[in-house]
């Protein structure tokens, strides 16, 4: 992990050095290396963490289950930055999320979506309801093309990719 730290930490700068008015990382699982770009750089990065967060807050939730990679899930990074907002993680029990993540990296990187990983993250998704979450974060960018709101009407589902997209946009489109 430190190497990857070191690498992100260093483009953040030469972004910064390029003119950036923030920096962002659109990728869930490399923002447990953050700490090292935030501090590698003055200008605001745009957590997308937090921006689950905010969404969640203006959802009115505060158990969120969280379906991402095993470094999501289970590294803490996610769950620490959401405690900070007073949120609490529903996580998968350990079989489910060996699942999740090898759908993740040996299906959908690849473009691949069956309907058995379909039912089994909805199940997934059933069985973190049912232990208290209010909201499942989908904390993976491939997770919504495998899953959606059709899928599993009967919690909001904070699709991480894109509350931060929209969030950079904001961002974006109100500096200077």
């Amino acid at each position: 992990m430190g190497e990857a730290a070191a690498y992100l930490a260093q483009k953040a700068q030469g972004l910064e050095r390029a003119g950036a008015d923030f920096i962002a990382c659109g990728s869930n699982t490399m923002h447990r290396v953050s700490p090292a770009i935030e501090a590698a750089v003055s200008v605001p990065f745009l957590h997308i963490v937090d921006v689950v967060a905010q969404a969640a807050r203006r959802a009115g939730v505060g158990a969120l289950g969280l379906l991402g990679t095993l470094p999501v899930m289970e590294a803490g990074f996610y769950q620490d930055r959401l405690a900070s907002h007073g949120l609490s993680i529903v996580a998968p029990a350990e079989d489910d999320r060996a699942f999740v993540d090898r759908v993740i990296f040996d299906e959908l990187t690849f473009n691949v979506f069956t309907d058995d990983s379909r039912r089994e993250y909805v199940r997934v998704m059933h069985d973190l309801r049912d232990r208290g979450a209010e909201a499942i974060v989908l904390g993976c960018t491939e997770i919504t093309q495998l899953v959606g709101p059709n899928d599993f009407p009967s919690l909001p589902l904070l699709d991480s990719t894109a509350l931060h997209v929209e969030a950079i946009v904001n961002v974006s489109l109100t500096e200077k």
